[in-house]
């Protein structure tokens, strides 16, 4: 018995074999491509209302009392486009040649193996010994037993007691502290799991300790971190940034992330606007607003009516307030300014004193996304090329010739990404003017399939944005890094969930930010926290790598005249 064939599946079928390129009457080609493009948006339409439908329809049962549609994921097919991820198209495959994974071990130990002299026949001649490294461990514990002498002074009548050695206070010494550190903001064990494991290893710590030990008395840390976070902004002339959620307390909050190859720091705050984002580059200081030249540019990108500028300008000029100082003036002087006006005003005011301010270092260029919240922050953004590439990736044609279309702009576009990224190693002005003119070639040119051409249009309004790198070489053409960086939060929150107070929050942003910064600096994390609770000072401070490695790579003198001056 043969099944019966839906209605639809014929129509389907022939839909996927239209080429309007192959009609030679322009009017009905046109007609083609215009109920070809209705079709793709009423498809999409459908979708959408489908899961709008089926959201209704939980929510009703939900209400009821009953279950809703179980959530069980779909096998994958070789329809709709789910992985939107770029990594294929936008590199050239090379070569791969294999390194020896030996030439960074380092050898511990020599063990000079014997082989059976009775095994051996009679004319057997020692040649020589044949290398071979295995690696391996020793997990045991150090358990000590100090004996502190003491002493009496009758005349003074106050006892002398020897101290214990630096870190091994609180009964624990700097070998399992700096283990159990790297264990946890490392390799993001949870605490129950890294108390299972010292226990199986024969340490016997409390729950109390050990949350003690990750959140608190974390001052030395703290410094370094904030030396860490000046030194980075100081390194070059721009960064990147990327924002992901958070949870504090149960309470939605927001992780910021700011890096480039020599740092990387967490921040975490309670919104996502522009001036939380703001304070974040001041390294969480308290805002503070000045009303300058600045400040009235500013409005005028934030569309405040003329009436507005004019009212503040009656208010006193460069003058630095607080953030309570200028509310409360606000308030007083322009008492039916709406919220979003007021908002925009402070927005302005905030980004004006960061820029006449000398206590932070000033970015020059964001490398980011194109979320509002970073606009107008600083000189120049600079747009992500993968997180562009993203949209067009999102795209899901329905009609087969759509599909092909769309595959060879990618393709296209993909080869520019490569054309950009040669630009950076070899610019030229020849080639600046020939890269200019490909990039309305490639986005300018109308294709016929309506929802590409109205991303393309997009695309061609954030021009000056992702073209930065034309007249900035160094700039990077992807915000990569900073994503990354908080995919390492998405992952810590996968495990813990969130965090329960302010201290663990500022103990999560401290050591997660010099654990990615030690990778970065080819630093053990583990001996750099041994290091810093035995108060060996055997590995330099952060900040001195950071600003050797940035006279090392050739950063424009006034970046090098900055860290020396915060060196001292």
């Amino acid at each position: 018995m043969t099944q019966k064939q839906s209605p639809d599946k014929p129509v389907e079928t022939l839909l996927q074999t239209i080429d309007p390129t192959g009609i030679a009457d322009e009017p009905l080609r046109r007609n083609v491509e215009i109920l070809l493009n209705l079709i793709e948006e009423l498809k999409a339409e459908t979708e959408e209302l489908r899961v709008e439908n089926q959201k209704l329809r939980d929510e009703n049962n939900r209400l009821k009392g009953e279950k809703g549609k179980p959530d069980i994921k779909a096998n994958k097919t070789s329809g709709f486009k789910k992985d939107h991820s770029s990594e294929k198209e936008r590199k050239t495959s090379s070569k791969h040649t294999k390194s020896s994974k030996n030439a960074s071990i380092t050898i511990d130990r020599e063990w000079i193996l014997e082989y059976p002299k009775s095994e051996l026949p009679a004319d057997a001649e020692f040649k020589g010994y044949e290398k071979v490294i295995v690696q391996d461990i020793l997990l045991e514990t150090d358990n000590v037993l100090f004996l502190k002498p003491k002493f009496y002074s009758p005349s003074e009548g106050k006892t002398y007691l020897a101290s214990l050695p630096a870190g091994y206070d609180g009964e624990f010494g700097p070998g399992i502290k700096a283990f159990v550190m790297s264990l946890y903001y490392g390799g993001n064990m949870t605490q129950g799991k890294l108390l299972e494991f010292l226990e199986n290893i024969g340490i016997s710590m409390s729950a109390g300790y050990l949350s003690n030990l990750l959140i608190k008395n974390i001052d030395h840390f703290e410094s370094e971190f904030n030396e860490v976070y000046v030194s980075g902004l100081s390194s070059t002339t721009w960064q990147h940034l990327d924002q992901t959620s958070a949870r504090v307390k149960g309470i939605n909050h927001t992780m910021n992330v700011i890096c480039n190859p020599l740092y990387t720091v967490y921040s975490t705050t309670l919104k996502k606007d522009r001036l939380s984002v703001l304070g974040v580059l001041q390294n969480n200081q308290k805002l503070q607003f000045i009303l300058n030249e600045l400040t009235y540019e500013l409005l005028d990108s934030l569309n405040l009516p003329t009436k507005w500028s004019n009212r503040l300008k009656l208010l006193p000029q460069e003058t630095v307030f607080t953030e309570s100082e200028f509310y409360s003036l606000l308030l007083r002087d322009l008492k039916k300014l709406g919220s979003q006006y007021r908002t925009r005003i402070l927005e302005a005011a905030a980004i004006a004193f960061y820029h006449q301010q000398d206590k932070i270092p000033v970015v020059q260029t964001l490398v980011c996304d194109d979320a509002p919240q970073f606009k107008l922050l600083t000189d120049l953004l600079a747009l992500c090329w993968v997180h562009e590439g993203r949209h067009y990736k999102k795209l899901s044609p329905f009609v087969a010739c759509h599909q092909v279309i769309l595959d060879e702009f990618l393709d296209d576009f993909w080869v520019y990404y490569r054309e950009l990224m040669a630009y950076r190693d070899f610019p030229t002005q020849e080639k600046q003017f020939e890269l200019k003119s490909r990039f309305w070639e490639l986005f300018g040119t109308v294709s016929g399939y309506k929802q590409l051409d109205e991303r393309k249009k997009l695309t061609i309004a954030k021009a000056s944005e992702l073209l930065l790198v034309l007249s900035n070489p160094e700039l990077p053409l992807h915000n990569n890094p900073a994503e990354l960086a908080a995919r390492t939060m998405v992952q810590r929150r996968n495990i813990s969930y969130a965090t329960q107070n302010e201290d663990g929050t500022k103990a999560w942003d401290i050591f997660m930010s010099l654990v990615a910064t030690t990778r970065k600096l080819g630093i053990s994390f583990f001996e750099y926290m041994q290091d810093r609770i035995s108060q060996k000072s055997q590995i330099p401070s952060l900040r001195t790598i950071i600003r050797d490695k940035c006279f090392s790579q050739h950063q424009p003198m006034s970046c090098q005249e900055e860290l020396l001056c915060m060196s001292g």
